[in-house]
């Protein structure tokens, strides 16, 4: 009851993140259908493509055997000589139809999901041996869905059987009365004609199923909400721990622009709401902003900036401007630099007049 209603609650999609880990643990979608269709079909065309040229050297080799039989040796180190070599030409014959059929079985699995390397379907799972879960099986949706093709196939290829064989049934029976020479070739068309209806009817069943095995897979890898949060606090990082990295990085920064305030030049005000700090010395290419705040903070700077005889110059338009344009431990942008200079030009003038009244 508790699967079930957990099941239930899988009502969100799935995230890419969810069914990149689904292909680690090798649950990808497979339809066993397609995979017996690619075969069926790769045996078809090693019956249409290779079949004469193989039926032929084999048929040379046997001949060879026989027809020689009493000038072939089998003592001693011959007789494994002997099997080496019908090995070697059987081998020779059936290797192209063998790598075709070896394809095709490759290829089933191919088109329908990328090559995965996964060890956890190896792995001992207690559900694998527990009776509950086995019944759970047994009579799951997946069980009954390959019932149902079991027995669809069935009375498909059985019908399909039937209404190709019942007109050859004459011709099948003359055969126990034809040369042996007849055999094959009659035999040969007639497995094709049977392999080739075949494979045009799995073919809408391997479609079918492969759409029914995709919407099971798809459906056991939807999340629940709880599953969604949870994700997200893996991948984004949990709110009240992001939230306290924050509190924790504004903290630091602002104790770094509090300490980098006596080295500044000039702090721009707006007297109430903006503070900006500007450091500047001969030789730099424009000032660069070492601390800026607004309310409090601001506040905090001009307080600083006082206690280490800083200058102080109100200039409310451009305060806001640079704490909007300017970042710190950045340059000023260069739309501001002549308004800056006017700045840094008086207060460098009235440092100068103090210098002299002393």
């Amino acid at each position: 009851m508790a699967e079930d209603f957990n099941d239930a609650d899988k009502t969100e999609e799935p995230t890419q993140k969810r069914l990149d880990e689904a292909l680690k643990r090798g649950d990808v979608v497979k339809s066993q259908e397609v995979n017996t269709w690619f075969v069926i079909a790769g045996a078809t065309l090693v019956l249409m493509a290779f079949s004469g040229g193989m039926s032929k050297d084999l048929t040379t080799t046997m001949r060879g055997l026989i027809a020689n039989s009493y000038d072939i040796s089998v003592d001693g180190p011959a007789l494994p000589r002997l099997f080496q070599k019908i090995g070697s030409e059987m081998i020779a014959a059936m290797a192209i139809p063998f790598l075709v059929l070896l394809v095709a079985a490759l290829g089933g699995n191919i088109i329908q999901h990328r090559l995965v390397w996964s060890f956890e379907v190896l792995m001992p799972k207690l559900s694998k041996i527990s009776p509950a879960a086995g019944l759970k099986r047994i009579f799951s949706k997946q069980a009954l869905a390959n019932l149902a093709k079991g027995l669809v196939k069935l009375v498909l290829i059985g019908s399909v059987l039937t209404t190709l064989m019942w007109p050859e049934r004459g011709r099948l029976e003359a055969l126990t009365r034809s040369d042996a020479s007849l055999i094959i070739p009659l035999s040969q068309s007639l497995a094709l004609k049977l392999l080739g209806a075949v494979v045009a009817m799995l073919a809408v069943m391997a479609a079918a199923d492969y759409l029914f095995q995709y919407r099971q897979w798809y459906d056991r890898q939807k999340m629940s909400l709880r599953e969604m949060k949870e994700e997200f606090k893996q991948t984004e990082g949990d709110p009240a721990i992001k939230g306290r990295m924050k509190q924790v990085r504004q903290f630091r920064m602002r104790r770094r622009m509090i300490a980098a305030v006596p080295k500044a030049a000039v702090v721009i005000t707006n007297p109430t709401h903006y503070a900006i700090a500007l450091e500047y010395e001969r030789g730099m290419d424009a000032p660069v902003c070492v601390a800026k705040g607004v309310d409090a903070l601001a506040l905090k700077i001009k307080e600083v900036a006082g206690q280490h005889s800083v200058p102080i110059v109100e200039n409310p338009p451009l305060a806001r401007a640079l704490h909007a344009t300017v970042e710190i431990d950045q340059q000023i942008p260069p739309e501001h630099y002549k308004a800056v200079a006017e700045v840094i030009g008086y207060v460098m003038r009235l440092r100068r007049m103090v210098s002299n009244r002393r």
